[in-house]
């Protein structure tokens, strides 16, 4: 009697375990749940292209700045490192006129 009671048991034991696991790869494959895995799997890739392309942008900026150390370019005076305008203009240069090239010079030959 004990065996019988104890194989029933088990077998009904097997039974819901199976269940259980079919249900669950059923639902897994239902259209819902398998655009819920594409979406989590695209938001996923994303944030590893994002990490990439920062962990891009770092080793590029410690390039350079190996690059800039090694030429002798890293020395800079204003510690901001602000970019300075270039000096102005000679005003006799700026009153200068030069022909243009698609104005009619008076050489009708081209």
């Amino acid at each position: 009697m004990f065996r019988r009671t104890f194989w029933f048991t088990t077998g009904v034991a097997a039974g819901v375990w199976a269940t259980n696991k079919v249900n669950r790869k059923l639902n897994a494959l239902k259209p819902e749940s398998l655009a819920a895995q594409a979406a989590d799997r695209a938001a996923l890739a994303g944030r590893r292209v994002k990490l990439f392309a920062l962990d891009v942008r770092d080793g590029m900026a410690d390039r350079e700045a190996a690059l800039k150390e090694a030429l002798g370019l890293s020395a800079v005076d204003d510690p901001a490192g602000a970019r300075q305008l270039p000096a102005p203009r000679n005003p006799a240069q700026l009153t200068q006129t030069y022909p243009h090239p698609t104005r009619n010079t008076g050489n009708e030959d081209h």
